[in-house]
């Protein structure tokens, strides 16, 4: 990917080119720059810890499960579905693992201290936008420049707005957005900004430009979303933590989801604000210097990133023709980790914000985005001199998609087991058959109590994690005292009860699509939300709908099990569970659902409210009747 001679970009700083090799999956390779260094202190025991629990306790699963169907012998179908349960039961239990190294991990003080000051270095904070709302991104990023001016520190720091956007009338507003808040910005901020003619290799092609022509001018470069904003104090500390640690190829925060209003929004955001710093921090306990690489709101050491993380193109396997690698961030922190620098996961550092989907729809449709490149990892698996640990992120993110189409698969197996072998869809299957799986009657209560340890299970992280808020600054306060929090533990707990059906259902479509080629285009992210009606919501949701018509027919008709209601009920109730998912959740007096974030919003986010609106006048005035 050798980028053509260009003209000099009027609002770029002078060019600072340098080289960005594509890198050779079928050859190991070693970044002669890459300092040696020390595995951490314990990091043998805490991967032991993660991974034993859930193994041990899936062998014991299987082991007792095994038991029901080997009367008779087993048939492909009996190993098939115990297989099938396995799988599932042990990324549920690693799951939980995680969160209790991460409790563990909250309840001992952070005694380490940083090692000697720092040494200043230039740090170039990038946003790449495709389609984006102008005044939306210029807001954020004109309170990020400004907190980190009246910060100061040692570091310096420029900004660049990486335009792929396709749309001549939002590139104008981009344009005139920048220009206004260059001259309104303090002499000696940095703010540039530079449209490509064609948006080649999207968001991997646009980092990548910026790193051949002006990359060289930077020590460091911290990778933001068109979404993210990240306080002063947050941005800084993610530079010190580089320049300190000359081994650090990628340091990732952790970020927090704000700006929710919706009723899905605010459930994603109190789970994320709630249970996720638990989980976050088991995660970096078992990750150590092999963690993982999120795409933005993460600071990268330039010339580590461009000497190790050039991407080529990928071979389809479906098609044999050369595709793009479309969620490359995985793939990225994969190949620094492999060239022999560090990734890092800091999730206490605090002050990094992004968004989510205010719908159920608009989730979706993210979702098959990152299904389709979360899937295209699986091809890498066996590429040459990967770490196990990133091979596991990689597989890990494919396997989020493929435990869909499982747990379906189960779900039907579960329906036409029914009520035992007189009340079955599968009794026309003759006794004499010796074909004929003896399957257990799933109503027995031994057999209800392990369908009870499956869901308690599912709930255990979000009720522990909980527990974290005891280990940290947290509050009861800060989520509206005890009674509040615990209505909105109890609202998120049946909403993501009754939401997780038709996820289930809409990640095994999108799982379809990419393998059969139907998912194409990468969209930009519906920031407000669509708006979507009744017709809308009965096509995306016609598949839940039709399945929990079926099973509320088979449950009626006692040929299904009692314990498939709530499963059925979601189902059934897909289109209109979608509706009130985009329903606005109330304002921070209701205290639904609501984080500290919502409580006490942070003055970042109250700064870049104020930006964007003065901006959007500004267009406005200029005639470009910006979009909302």
């Amino acid at each position: 990917m050798t980028s053509p001679i260009l003209p000099p970009e009027p609002l770029m700083p002078q060019l600072a080119p340098m080289a960005m090799p594509e890198q050779d999956f079928s050859a190991p390779f070693h970044d002669q720059n890459a300092p040696e260094f020390q595995a951490p202190q314990h990091q043998a025991l805490w991967r032991l810890l993660a991974f034993s629990p859930a193994m041990l306790a899936t062998a014991a699963l299987t082991w007792v499960m095994q038991g029901w169907f080997a009367k008779g012998g087993f048939m492909a179908l009996e190993l098939v579905l115990l297989a099938l349960i396995a799988f599932n039961f042990f990324w549920i239990c690693f799951s939980v693992s995680t969160v209790l190294l991460g409790l563990y991990s909250l309840s001992k003080r952070d005694r380490s201290r940083p090692d000697g000051k720092p040494a200043p270095m230039r740090v170039a904070l990038l946003v790449p936008t495709y389609n984006e709302t102008p005044w939306y991104v210029l807001g954020n990023v004109r309170s990020m420049l400004e907190e980190l001016h009246q910060r100061g520190g040692q570091h310096s720091y420029d900004m660049f707005v990486l335009s792929d956007t396709r749309d001549d009338a939002l590139a104008t507003q981009e344009r005139l957005s920048v220009e206004a808040l260059r001259t309104d910005l303090p002499a000696g901020v940095g703010l540039y900004y530079r449209r490509r003619a064609e948006n080649t290799h999207r968001k991997v092609g646009n980092i990548a430009d910026w790193l051949r022509r002006w990359g060289a001018g930077y020590e460091a470069m911290l990778v933001l979303d068109a979404d993210s904003l990240m306080t002063g104090r947050a941005i800084a500390r993610l530079a010190d933590a580089l320049s300190r640690d000359p081994s650090a190829g990628l340091i990732q925060s952790f970020p927090q989801l704000i700006g929710a209003q919706s009723v899905f929004g605010r459930m994603q955001q109190f789970a994320n604000g709630v249970y996720g710093l638990a989980l976050a921090e088991g995660l970096a306990r078992w990750t150590g210097f092999e963690g993982n690489y999120w795409g933005h709101n993460a600071i990268m050491r330039t010339r580590a990133f461009a000497a190790c993380a050039g991407l080529p193109l990928l071979r389809s396997r479906l098609t044999g023709r050369d595709t793009l690698i479309m969620s490359h961030d995985f793939v990225e922190a994969g190949l620094l980790r492999r060239a022999g620098w560090r990734v890092r996961f800091l999730p206490r550092l605090g002050g990094s914000y992004e968004e989510t989907p205010p719908t159920l729809i608009d989730h979706i449709l993210r979702d098959r985005r990152w299904c389709q490149g979360n899937l295209q990892h699986l091809n890498l698996l066996g590429a040459r001199g990967f770490f196990a640990i990133s091979r596991f992120h990689l597989l890990h993110g494919a396997i989020g998609y493929l435990m869909a189409p499982i747990w379906f698969a189960l779900l039907v197996i579960w329906a036409l087991i029914g009520r035992g072998a007189e009340n079955s869809v599968i009794h026309y299957f003759s006794a004499a058959n010796p074909s004929r799986p003896s399957w257990p009657d799933m109503s027995e209560p031994r057999h209800v109590l392990v369908i009870l340890l499956i869901y308690a299970m599912l709930l255990a992280p979000k009720l522990m994690a909980v527990l974290a808020l005891a280990f940290t600054t947290g509050r009861w306060s800060d989520y509206g005292g005890r009674a509040r929090f615990a209505a909105s533990v109890v609202s998120e707990v049946l909403l993501a009860v009754l939401y997780a059906p038709i996820l289930m259902v809409q990640q095994m479509i999108a799982v379809c699509r990419t393998v059969f080629g139907l998912q194409r285009g990468w969209s930009p992210q519906a920031r407000a939300g669509g708006r979507y009606g009744l017709g809308t919501l009965m096509t995306c949701h016609a598949l839940e709908t039709v399945s929990g018509l079926a099973l509320w027919g088979g449950i009626v008709s006692g040929l299904v099990s009692l314990w498939l209601v709530p499963i059925a009920l979601s189902l059934v109730l897909a289109v209109p569970l979608s509706a009130l998912s985009g329903r606005r959740a109330g304002s921070a007096n209701s205290g639904w659902m609501a984080t500290p974030v919502v409580y006490c919003e942070p003055k970042i986010t109250q700064t870049a409210g104020r930006y964007r609106a003065e901006l959007k006048r500004y267009l406005a005035q200029r005639g470009q009747h910006p979009a909302e």
